[in-house]
Order: structure tokens, then sequence, then C-alpha cells
């Protein structure tokens, strides 16, 4: 499994991330939004909570996307691994 190592909130509903294997990018959560579970994430304030969840990333009210949905869907933006 890929972990999630780094979460940092970005504008627009994105978050960058760094996973274990050296991939850095940015993963639109905007897609997940449409349900009602994870509509709080609509609130910019409540997005800015994003933290490491166990492997991948959550919000304080259980909100979570797992690290193998994180790394599949990752806009990757450079790689640390040569």
């Amino acid at each position: 499994m890929n972990k999630v190592i780094k979460a940092t909130p970005l504008p627009g509903g994105y978050v960058q991330v760094e996973l274990q294997d050296g991939r850095c990018g940015e993963f639109d959560v905007n897609p997940y939004m449409t349900s009602d579970f994870f509509l709080p994430l609509k609130n910019e304030a409540y997005f800015q909570k994003v933290a490491l969840f166990f492997s991948g990333i959550g919000w304080p009210d259980g909100q979570d996307l797992g690290p193998d949905t994180v790394a599949a869907h990752l806009r990757v933006s450079q790689s640390l691994v040569h």
C-alpha cells in the first residue's frame, strides 16, 4: 500500500499530497463532494482542516479518502523517485 505522508489543502477543492513512494501532486476532491457525506467539504474553512488519516486523508467529522484512491487519481506534479 502506498501511504500519504503529507497533505496540504489548496483552493478549489484540491489537496497537495506526497506519497510514500515519492510522488507528489494534486488530488481533486471535488468529484466526492456530490454525496451528502462529503458535502461539508464545500465549506472552505472546513476543507482546510484536511489531515493525514490512517494512510490516507481525512477531516474532523470522519470524511476520509484512502491511500489507494488518492494514489490512483493523483495528478503527479513531481516525483522524488529516480
